[in-house]
C-alpha cells in the first residue's frame, strides 16, 4: 500500500493519454523543452561576461529659460 506499482503507473499514464491526446502532449513537452533550453542559454549567457560598471553621462539642458541638470547611464 505504501508504493506504486509499474501497473498503476501505466494506466495512469493511460488515462492522462486519452484525456489530452498524444498530439497535445507533444506539444506541451516541445514547449517545455522549449523553456528548459532558454533558461539555460540565459544562465550561460549571465555567468560568461562579468558585469562592467555603467558609465555616468551629465548634461545640462535649457528649457524655457529653466536649466535641468540630467544624469544618465549608458548601457552597455
Amino acid at each position: 500500500m505504501g508504493s506504486f506499482s509499474i501497473w498503476h503507473w501505466l494506466i495512469v499514464l493511460l488515462v492522462i493519454v486519452l484525456i489530452f491526446g498524444t498530439s497535445k502532449l507533444k506539444n506541451i513537452g516541445k514547449d517545455l523543452g522549449g523553456a528548459i533550453k532558454g533558461f539555460k542559454e540565459g544562465m550561460a549567457e549571465g555567468s560568461a561576461e562579468p558585469a562592467k560598471p555603467a558609465a555616468k553621462v551629465e548634461e545640462t539642458k535649457q528649457v524655457a529659460g529653466q536649466t535641468i541638470d540630467v544624469q544618465a547611464k549608458e548601457k552597455s
